[in-house]
């Protein structure tokens, strides 16, 4: 697959046509200074800024796979001074429950673990003042709904909202706002490769810090290659720190046929089942004051619902902090 150069217009339409991926997915390569950020009025004019510095104790020393999503396979990348983004198609906004809810999730969703059809696996810190987090995620291709993309590909997504789910909120990039500057990584766009059960594993670090300098918060996925960020002036409740970090799942059960949805989360086994059978997060660390990369302390744990999606933690000295989660969502045991 060859991409191809795009330019936004500042409505976000496309003026030339991107590439297929394998997976179906439409990649385009964007004018890094007409991405969809820049339509946001605090964003207008600006141009994406230099890497920041990683925190201190980072460690990217582990031997990972470089090729992490399908559009980029055989090697392919945007051009320097474009950006890679999935564009959204007639189908996309075909399979939504409504145009204006398109890419939101459904109103009332809660910052924490409770209520409104949010089930949770999660491992969680609070109690302190929080700058960032960090921890390597298990790849798994669970069963879960198609609406927002259309298949079942495990997907590098984010969802962000700028006041704590009370009026704002969208994925990936389908609200103004995040600034990417990597030319590799698509959001949401599929990840490769994929564990099997009971076969070779493979997982994806993650973290997301806030910049000590500028303030803004920085995304960084896989071998220590930054996606981008989200500027600080776009919060309320982040603009200095996070008061709470979650690691874990989440599935929506809205009980549409009256019984429990048959979404996986994880593997779709449960945690007891350990490695190469259930999915895992392992390395989990959080940034402190003072731009320090630090493992947890006082960890809470959380399952809403034990019987569909359930978690274990565990500690030793290859993996730091982990956790096993995950579960088939419906069974005889959650009807």
């Amino acid at each position: 697959m060859q991409p191809h150069l795009a330019t936004y217009t500042e409505s976000g339409s496309i003026l030339c046509a991107g590439s297929l991926s394998p997976d179906g997915d439409l990649i385009d390569c964007v004018l890094s200074h007409k991405q969809p950020a820049f339509d946001h009025p605090q964003l207008k004019g600006q141009t994406p800024l230099d890497p920041p510095e990683r925190p201190n104790g980072y460690n990217n020393g582990e031997n990972v796979t470089q090729s992490f999503q399908l559009w980029s396979d055989s090697g392919e990348a945007c051009p320097e001074g474009t950006v890679p983004i999935r564009r959204i198609t007639e189908q996309d906004f075909l399979r939504a429950s409504s145009i204006r809810r398109f890419g939101r999730k459904p109103r009332g969703v809660r910052r924490d673990s409770s209520g409104n059809g949010h089930e949770h696996a999660v491992v969680f810190v609070n109690g302190d003042q929080y700058y960032g987090a960090k921890a390597s995620i298990n790849v798994w291709t669970p069963r879960v709904s198609p609406e927002l993309y259309g298949d079942n590909y495990p997907r590098f997504f984010t969802y962000w909202t700028t006041d704590a789910y009370q009026a704002t909120g969208c994925y990936n990039l389908l609200c103004s706002g995040f600034v990417q500057t990597n030319n590799r990584i698509a959001i949401g766009a599929a990840i490769t490769p994929r564990s099997d059960y009971n076969g070779r594993q493979f997982d994806i670090g993650l973290m997301v810090w806030k910049d000590p300098k500028h303030g803004h918060w920085w995304l960084e996925f896989g071998s220590g290659l930054l996606v981008g960020y989200w500027p600080a002036y776009l919060f309320s409740h982040l603009r200095s720190h996070a008061s709470m970090v979650q690691f874990g799942g989440e599935i929506v059960n809205t009980r549409s046929r009256g019984y429990h949805t048959g979404t996986e989360m994880g593997s779709g086994h449960f945690a007891e089942e350990g490695f190469r059978k259930a999915a895992y997060f392992r390395n989990l660390q959080v940034v402190d004051w003072d731009n320090n990369l630090l493992p947890l302390s006082n960890i809470h744990q959380l399952a809403d619902h034990s019987n569909c999606y359930d978690i274990r933690e565990g500690r030793n000295n290859v993996w730091g902090t982990y956790f096993y989660y995950g579960g088939p969502g419906r069974n005889v045991r959650c009807p």
